[in-house]
């Protein structure tokens, strides 16, 4: 008799009818049929995705007919979810070993609201390095199209056979073994009969082709008045920058740039997407999140250790070990205590932990490791997600980011307090609101520090903004940033920009942002209320290799350029867009030239396809049909340009501008072409000339 499994059976017990059958259950050779325990019900066909759904990393979108021949994993997932985070690894290794056999489909269905945006999950899907196709199921359609087999938390997995049928529906994280034996076995059986399809699903990865920056999605920065040093979390390079305080020449790069977890020297030592820094006399403690590890920089030495973790994550929420034979869980910040008590953000568990002074044992401190929003006693306490910690005295702040709010430990009473964001245990209750306690919201920061005056600056990290807390008040006002999508520019007020802060440290007056989705560290005068971008006056120290390495330029800038009215005949034209560029430099080769074009429509009209172009090393000048019909308009353009030195290639920039150009369309008018020059004036080069 055949066994069938119910929609929405664990997988962890479908593991347990595999392991029971044969090393190849999977079938008799010669034959076509497929074992029940390893297919899918035809009464349950998977449903096909929704029509309307934007699609990441794929030229078009995929149907489950696309899908036909493959062992299908939906991931339903949520980009600041810890849980989630904790699983790409596991589907990194499953399409390693699987290949095309396996297609992982990432379902992303937003909890906050910044995390729905196409662009931003654009620039996660790149941060992040998934290799597969992701859907932005921003409304949910594709959840709410799999509730009734049993979607409804993050992240939640979907097996779909390769004819197409529901096989298993299960939360949480699930270990890579188990996937393993279940996707292995049912590829075996799939194949066996001659239904396993291992044709490629043609991918458009984001990001490709594009060089990267001296920085990558920086996460965390350290200043250092005393020594007169900035250290930067180069989180995505992998590695650790040392910079000197007030001319940002880089001193040091602490870790080869390869992802691994590897002690020794500068050179050799190997990070995996480190964040929190935190400094003890000449120890530069550093948490390294996706290796599980505290890693210990000793300055002196100029060498790397691990101080505690093994390299695993780790479940344990309670009692003490071993600092380095016991697994910890992502941890994401640091902060030294006078005594010599490390407290970390140990995000994955929802706690806050210690590594004891002698440098021999973890414990948890504060939190249950239930996730919530619950303040009170140590013990009793429910945080969720810490990632961001500042300590003062006896007083210890944390961003509690999923519950979005600021919260503070305090070390002599043993009591946890929340002092800015929702005062409910409601993780879903957040926004962008100033104010007291109660009325004020946040949207998953991650840093806060302070001055000394007592006053806390937050990252708000969702709302890409920086806010000021009064903690004895508990109210909290927007700082800087002026919200939103976010964006790259340096000013005051009512210029200047952040995308998803996630690194604060104070200093003499000054607040060092690592400005993590613009691949930058920026300064913010306080006294003054304007930011500014840090540029290094000796770039190449950062290049990896010999790589191409593209250096900021004007690109925090916002540099706007108001062109005087073009006026024009009816009738089909075009626009012209000449770029003048230095002698000893050329355009880049390998990254996109690009330009984004705007009118009302009323007297200018593009064509959708030529609104937004991307061209590869492009002729100049740049030339874009248009049609012209009578009346005023106003076209905007936006460019992104990369050149390079053509002596030096490996070394680029970027020039950033906005363009705006009144127009008219007139009978008297001229040939129908709106002309527009932009000469372009390279930053200063490390030694002063080409």
């Amino acid at each position: 008799m055949r066994r069938r499994f119910e929609i929405g059976l664990a997988i962890i017990a479908l593991v347990t009818g595999l392991m029971a059958l044969p090393a190849a259950a999977q079938a008799q050779e010669g034959s076509t049929d497929v074992p029940d325990e390893l297919a899918g019900d035809p009464r349950f066909p998977a449903p096909d995705f929704p029509q309307g759904v934007t699609w990441l990393n794929v030229p078009a979108p995929l149907t489950l007919a696309d899908l036909r021949g493959k062992v299908t994993l939906l991931d339903f997932w949520t980009y600041g979810c810890i849980n989630c985070i904790h699983m790409i690894p596991t589907l990194e290794r499953l399409e390693a070993k699987y290949g095309s056999a396996l297609a992982v489909i990432g379902v992303h269905s937003a909890k906050f609201e910044n995390e729905g945006q196409t662009e931003n999950l654009r620039q996660i899907v790149e941060r992040y390095g998934l290799k597969h196709p992701v859907i932005n199921d921003s409304g949910f359609a594709v959840w709410n199209t799999y509730r009734r087999y049993g979607v409804n938390a993050w992240p939640t997995f979907v097996v779909i056979d390769p004819r197409g049928n529901l096989f298993a529906v299960q939360a949480g994280e699930i270990p890579f073994e188990v996937f393993d034996r279940v996707i292995g076995g049912m590829i075996a059986a799939f194949d066996a009969a001659g239904e396993i399809d291992r044709t490629p699903l043609g991918l458009a990865l984001e990001g490709a082709g594009r060089p990267p920056g001296t920085l990558a999605f920086p996460g965390k920065v350290l200043a250092d008045p005393a020594s007169g040093r900035l250290f930067i979390a180069d989180t995505n390079h992998h590695r650790l920058i040392i910079a000197d305080l007030t001319t940002y020449e880089v001193l040091d790069v602490i870790g080869s740039g390869a992802r691994g977890l590897a002690d020794g020297g500068y050179a050799e030592a190997a990070f995996d997407k480190p964040q929190g820094l935190a400094l003890a006399g000449g120890t530069l403690y550093v948490a390294d999140t996706n290796n599980h590890a505290i890693r210990a920089v000793n300055l002196v030495e100029r060498a790397v250790s691990t101080a505690a973790g093994t390299g695993r994550q780790g479940y344990t929420r309670s009692g003490s070990g071993p600092a380095r034979t016991t697994d910890l869980s992502s941890p994401w910040d640091v902060a030294a205590g006078a005594d010599g008590t490390l407290y970390i953000a140990m995000a994955g568990v929802h706690q806050i932990w210690t590594l004891s002074a002698d440098g021999q044992t973890v414990a948890p401190l504060v939190g249950s490791g239930r996730e919530g929003r619950v303040d009170g006693a140590f013990d009793r306490a429910e945080l969720a997600q810490p990632s961001g910690l500042y300590l003062a005295g006896d007083q210890l702040y944390f961003a509690d980011s999923e519950s979005s709010t600021i919260r503070v430990a305090d070390l002599s009473s043993g009591q946890v307090t929340t002092l800015a964001g929702t005062p409910d245990n409601n993780l879903f209750d957040f926004g962008d609101v100033d104010g007291g306690y109660g009325a004020s919201r946040l949207q998953h920061p991650l840093a806060v520090t302070g001055s000394p005056d007592g006053r806390l600056y937050v990252a708000d990290t969702y709302n890409s903004k920086l806010k000021v807390l009064d903690p004895a008040r508990r109210e909290i006002q927007t700082l800087l940033g002026l919200g939103g999508l976010g964006g790259f520019r340096d000013g005051g007020l009512a210029e200047a920009e952040f995308d998803e802060p996630g690194g604060l440290s104070y200093a003499d007056g000054k607040l060092y942002v690592a400005d993590t989705n613009n691949h930058a560290i920026r300064v913010v005068d306080l006294a003054a209320r304007t930011a500014a971008t840090v540029t290094f006056p000796n770039p190449q120290a950062l290049q990896i290799g010999e790589q191409v390495t593209v250096i900021g330029g004007n690109a925090a800038q916002g540099e706007q350029l108001s062109l005087p009215t073009q006026t024009v005949a009816a009738g089909a034209g075009e626009i012209v867009l000449n770029i003048t560029l230095p002698a000893g430099y050329k355009l880049n080769p390998l990254a996109p030239f690009t330009v984004e074009w705007t009118t009302s429509g009323k007297a200018v009209q593009i064509a959708a396809a030529d609104r937004v172009q991307r061209l590869a090393d492009p002729a100049l000048p740049v030339r874009v049909p248009a049609r012209f019909t009578a009346g005023d308009d106003l076209l905007h353009g936006e460019l992104t340009i990369y050149y390079c030195e053509a002596a030096r290639e490996s070394l680029c920039f970027i020039d950033r501008v906005g363009v705006d150009v009144p127009v008219t369309v007139a009978a008297d008018g001229g040939a129908p072409a709106i002309v527009i020059e932009r000469t372009i004036i390279p930053p200063p080069t490390p030694d002063g000339g080409l």
